[in-house]
């Protein structure tokens, strides 16, 4: 793989042995469409370190054996490429990045990224906005990034907006991440800028300990993606930007109810698939819908049948991902038994206490936050979550088992 930046642009040509269908760090096949994007709304003279990690995030599935940046990276960054994906990066020359100070957050407008927010109150946000690619055509038109834009600038606090086109880069399954660390492009380029020392994300307790949702499902303290010791974690801290995890110790319905109760509440958004307001009508307002009305404990409130496909996901026989907030939702949401859910209770057998413990934070994940902002998010936990006892931390770590 050869990765060329022009300024922001990025394009990268595959070497003989790179593939066209690749996948992604969680094992999800993914085709390329294009070999070129752009990121709108960053400076063009970052650290190289900074650009080298930005196009990996795009170029990472295809790339086999070695990548060549247009300019020298530090040899701490090429180290860690070639001990996460046995990749032989260069040139080799440059001066790691010092980290910087602050935290941002990866903001996405969605409850997780909300709740996140709501622990770090100073932290700026960066929000990533997808805008169409010039070479390809738009397959997902029915996407409103535009009207999280618009939501994201109401909040009051201090936003960088990145525009960007890489998730045009793929072809199968549709258009999106090439790996989820991609969202992060924007904000690393922006990492010198706004000095940057970590980057909050709202991935909570089911992607990072639970196995996520489109790869395994069980108690999973290696994760890949989002441990601060796996491959991704390393190369992040690398570059001085760490990734940081202020909910990943706590479940959906804890993100939902924090997101719900903060000063945030007008502008929450989990679907961009409606103007005015989320659509009801996809997958993703479904399994929403099911932890909102269970935090709320209210009836279920959906136009969707289970004999629509976008219900199969969670009616089929287990595992599969959000599975523990089905469980939460079954044991909680009133008259769930005369919903569409109703098959689903077959699988489990759930009650309110049984499933207590997605009420509280698991304490391994506050241990895992950089120290410069652990203390702030351990203090919220204990006095708006708190913390689970131990035969709650034990069904977290029997989870799949």
């Amino acid at each position: 793989m050869r990765v060329t930046w022009t300024g922001t642009a990025l394009t990268f040509r595959l070497d003989a042995e790179d593939e066209i269908t690749g996948k992604a760090s969680d094992d999800h096949p993914i085709k390329l469409a294009i070999n070129s994007c752009s990121i709108g709304g960053v400076p063009d003279d970052a650290h190289p370190d900074l650009f080298a990690l930005a196009a990996w995030t795009v170029v990472a599935p295809w790339t086999r054996k070695r990548i060549v940046f247009d300019r020298a990276i530090s040899a701490e960054v090429a180290e860690e490429l070639y001990a996460g994906w046995g990749v032989k990066a260069g040139p080799v020359g440059a001066e790691p990045r010092r980290a910087g100070s602050r935290l941002a957050i990866s903001y996405s407008g969605g409850a997780d990224s909300v709740a996140a927010a709501a622990i770090h109150p100073e932290a700026p946000f960066v929000h990533f906005r997808r805008v169409p690619h010039p070479r390809v055509p738009n397959r997902w038109s029915h996407y409103r990034s535009d009207v999280l834009a618009k939501l994201a600038a109401r909040t009051g606090r201090e936003l960088s907006t990145v525009t960007s086109d890489l998730e045009f880069t793929l072809a199968e399954p549709r258009p999106g991440y090439p790996e989820h660390h991609a969202v992060a492009a924007g904000a690393l380029l922006l990492a010198d800028q706004l000095d940057l020392g970590g980057l909050g994300f709202g991935y909570e307790l089911g992607s990072r300990w639970l196995g996520g949702g489109r790869y395994l499902w069980r108690y999973t303290p290696d994760n890949p993606m989002w441990s601060p010791h796996g491959r991704w974690g390393r190369l992040f801290a690398a570059v001085g930007v760490h990734i940081v995890l202020p909910v990943g110790g706590v479940s959906e319905a804890t993100t939902m109810r924090l997101a719900l109760g903060s000063g945030l509440k007008d502008y929450v958004r989990w679907c961009l698939r409606g103007t005015n307001g989320p659509c009801r009508t996809c997958g993703k307002c479904l399994y929403k819908e099911l932890i909102q009305a269970a935090v709320e404990r209210r009836p279920l409130d959906t136009p969707i049948t289970a004999d629509q496909p976008v219900a199969r996901k969670w009616l089929k026989k287990p595992p599969y991902g959000g599975m523990e907030m089905v469980q939460y939702g079954l044991a909680r949401v009133p008259g769930i038994e005369k919903t569409l859910f109703a098959g689903t209770l077959d699988y489990f057998d759930v009650t309110e206490e049984s499933t207590r413990w997605l009420d509280h934070c698991y304490p391994r994940a506050l241990g895992e936050i950089p120290e410069p902002w652990r203390g702030e998010a351990t203090a919220f936990m204990k006095e708006h979550v708190g913390l689970m006892a131990e035969d709650e931390i034990r069904k977290v770590e029997t989870w799949g088992s």
